[in-house]
């Protein structure tokens, strides 16, 4: 059906959608502020100013718009009952929506009425088809469509942040449907409401980007998450078929990496609230948008990573159906490994009052052996290394033997049991083990390569003894040995690349200048960017070294000397200067206070000063 329908259709029905949406969202927002449908702000919220509601009802009127006007433009033929149910239902769960959002309903009742709906829809053939199990595949197929609903529902936590993830995900979603890249090959009836749904969603985004003026409610996000749960879920039928457990994965990765980043969010602020005692339904800023903005990023650039993290899983999605499974693993193992060290990442910033039930405080709920191996993380640590081992030499087989591995796969493992053991072994030999991430140096760099060396050199010999080195390439171990020292050092760095890439932006707090670029003033420099209750931010160096003026420090430009301090102060907005001499730091800061006076500059002069008792 879909060679019968012109791409053009498509367009006018996604253009439609969008100038419905566009018009249609101001009409809601004047609705809903004459109604006092306004989302007030409180302490568990993110937004600070009341919001007009209600809007998704210029989304589902603009979809619902759309559909029948490409009902109207095609024969009829292409829609059939199966899409008059999805309809209903999905008009059923944006009432529901909307009702919430009117006389605020209880948690488990909003929960019951979702089920009834997606039960209504399963009942007519909207369901997974992962597994030979009937019942196993009605049930996953509830719990698929009901927490995608809910995750963006949950998700609608920041402007601009779930209607876009919704029209990423819908976009990725249109494009696995056509039939040259979904083995389904479903009918133009779901590219339709596709259509109709994103040019939805695109007009509604122009007014609930930030700073929004609209946001969507339980009634759109609750229509939203719905729509993508039901397409994605029919997208997947009649795919998976006897072809083997490898094909059976790569079909559910499929929607899962569409919608990554809601069923990711769901999950981290689940995990991290059950952790803490709080209730799951409990509204709070413990997103990973809220958390992006704790750490030193504004609210447009928080929900713009997230976009870039959105359109990876789409791409790795979209990769799945055109590159071999072997590759496609590779890749998905890798971006796993970088979400994984992100999100414990951000699961680090503080955000509740409460201690951890993994905390030293907490008793009587995990035994202190788990407790300890986890806050030291050793055996995470160990099986982080198992994969990256894994991947390595199975990623270096693939590069040697230009992606078609097959004949030398039992050669692979065969010898991967043996590179494990010897490269955990240097891990430990070298001290591996015993180091702190967050303070990797140089050094630790270092011990890396060596354990890496011997770890690679060790498993060459042994099969040179056992085997001959018969059939096994030499110059995978060159590739693996490379892989190795990249995929572990990156790991091990991670925190601190973090920490320099994203709070070295400017965090909002009283600018200060340094007075003093050698290792005084870098000490100043890693205070201020470790300690946020500092509530400072540099600006950048002075120094009356000529050789270091108008170069950079850490990333920080020395913007020059003492004579050239009146210029610095008039144009840079400093509210502080922190003098970081060794020897007569108190004398300079006199001498810089004076200065100050005589301009009119009200700037606080303070000294760095290190106690050892």
């Amino acid at each position: 059906m879909f060679l019968n329908t012109p791409p053009y259709l498509y367009l006018s029905v996604f253009v439609s959608a969008c100038v419905l949406s566009l018009l249609l969202t101001p009409l809601a927002r004047r609705l809903a502020l004459r109604c006092g449908q306004v989302a007030i702000p409180k302490d568990n919220r993110w937004h600070r100013k009341e919001t007009a509601l209600l809007g998704g009802v210029s989304i589902f009127a603009a979809a619902t718009g759309a559909w029948f006007l490409a009902l109207g433009l095609t024969d009829g033929s292409v829609f059939g009952r199966p899409y008059l149910i999805l309809f209903l239902c999905s008009a059923g769960m944006f009432g529901l929506g909307l009702m919430d959002d009117l006389i605020a309903m209880d948690p488990q009742h909003k929960l019951a009425g979702q089920v009834v709906i997606t039960a209504i829809l399963i009942f007519f053939g909207w369901r997974l088809d992962w597994t030979d199990s009937e019942t196993l595949n009605l049930v996953l197929s509830i719990v698929w469509i009901v927490g995608i609903t809910n995750a963006f529902n949950l998700l609608d936590n920041m402007d601009g942040l779930a209607s876009g993830i919704a029209l990423i995900a819908g976009g990725f979603l249109f494009l696995w449907l056509c039939p040259d890249t979904s083995p389904a090959k479903p009918p133009a009836a779901s590219l339709l409401l596709l259509s109709g749904f994103l040019g939805a969603l695109a007009g509604f985004l122009v007014y609930n980007f930030n700073p929004a003026s609209i946001f969507m409610g339980d009634a759109g996000s609750l229509f939203v998450g719905f729509v993508l749960g039901s397409l994605t879920a029919a997208g997947t039928s009649s795919q998976t078929g006897d072809k083997g457990f490898v094909h059976l994965l790569s079909v559910i990765a499929v929607p899962v990496l569409i919608l990554f980043i809601p069923i990711l969010d769901t999950g981290f602020v689940s995990l991290m609230r059950k952790l803490f005692r709080r209730p799951i339904s409990q509204g709070g800023r413990d997103h990973s948008s809220h958390r992006l903005v704790a750490i030193g990023l504004s609210e447009k650039k928080a929900v713009l990573v997230l976009y870039a993290f959105a359109i990876t899983s789409g791409l790795m999605a979209m990769a799945i159906n055109r590159l071999a499974i072997s590759t496609s693993l590779v890749l998905i193992v890798l971006y796993f490994l970088l979400i994984v060290f992100f999100w414990i990442y951000l699961g680090r910033v503080k955000v509740y009052s409460e201690a951890s039930m993994l905390s030293k405080e907490a008793s009587g709920l995990i035994t202190p052996l788990l407790i300890d191996i986890t806050f030291r993380r050793r055996i995470f640590e160990v099986l982080l290394d198992l994969v990256l081992i894994t991947v390595a030499y199975y990623t270096a087989y693939l590069l040697r033997f230009e992606g078609d591995i097959g004949p030398n796969f039992d050669f692979f493992l065969h010898s991967l049991p043996i590179v494990i053991a010897c490269q955990i072994l240097f891990f430990h030999v070298f001290g591996i083990y015993r180091g702190v991430w967050e303070n990797t140096s140089i050094r630790d760099l270092i011990s890396y390569g060596k354990a890496i060396t011997a770890g690679t050199v060790l498993p060459m010999l042994i099969l040179l003894f056992v085997y001959r080195f018969y059939s096994f390439s030499r110059a995978v171990f060159v590739i693996y040995w490379g892989l190795m020292l990249i995929m572990v050092s990156l790991s091990r760095l991670s925190f601190r690349l973090l920490d320099e890439g994203i709070r070295g932006a400017d965090r909002g707090g009283r600018r200060v200048l340094v007075y003093g670029a050698g290792l005084g003033g870098q000490m100043v420099l890693r205070e201020i960017e470790t300690n946020r209750d500092l509530g400072l931010t540099v600006v950048g160096f002075i120094d009356d070294n000529p050789r270091i003026q108008k170069r950079k420090i850490r990333g920080y430009p020395v913007l020059g000397g003492s004579k050239d301090l009146p210029q610095i102060l008039a144009s840079g907005n400093i509210r502080e200067i922190i003098i970081s001499f060794k020897m007569n730091s108190a004398d300079k800061r006199k001498e810089i206070q004076k200065h100050c006076q005589e301009m009119g500059v009200d700037v606080e002069v303070k000294e760095m000063r290190l106690t050892i008792s």
